[in-house]
């Protein structure tokens, strides 16, 4: 296995091409009982310049788990725009580092979801998040 290999279990996203491929690669695994959990590798390309992830790719990299947990909640597949995401910092990551979000869907509604969770770097929180979504269903 590479150190940019995920963990068993992970897949490559298929995610839409164009911003999020310079954010990834995004990984899932399914889990049961809940939405995926999505997983990503601190690669050279999320480095800032203290050596550590920057706080807009661990941004971002909520803000991917999360809606992506509102998109996959039904089928057909819901279309989920942000409307505020909250991350609070609890840690830093390293270069290599493989970091899973697991994520709570809290309110689905007509127009709205509410969603919250954590990102993990060998089971330990380095962050919180929650967001909000307005969905259409497609």
């Amino acid at each position: 296995m590479a150190d940019t290999d995920p963990p068993a279990g992970f897949s490559r996203a298929d995610f839409t091409p164009g911003f999020l491929d310079h954010g990834g690669p995004y990984f899932l695994q399914p889990r049961e009982g809940g939405p995926q959990v999505v997983g990503l590798r601190i690669m050279p390309h999320h480095i800032n310049y203290r050596d550590a992830a920057h706080g807009g790719v661990i941004s971002t990299f909520a803000d991917v788990a999360l809606s992506h947990a509102v998109y996959d909640a039904e089928r057909p597949r819901l279309l989920p725009s942000t409307i505020t995401l909250s991350v609070n910092y609890l840690a830093g990551a390293k270069l290599g580092d493989w970091l899973e979000a697991h994520v709570r869907i809290d309110r689905m509604g007509g127009r709205t979801a509410y969603t919250s969770g954590e990102i993990l770097r060998d089971g330990e929180a380095i962050a919180t998040m929650t967001g909000v979504f307005a969905i259409r269903r497609g």
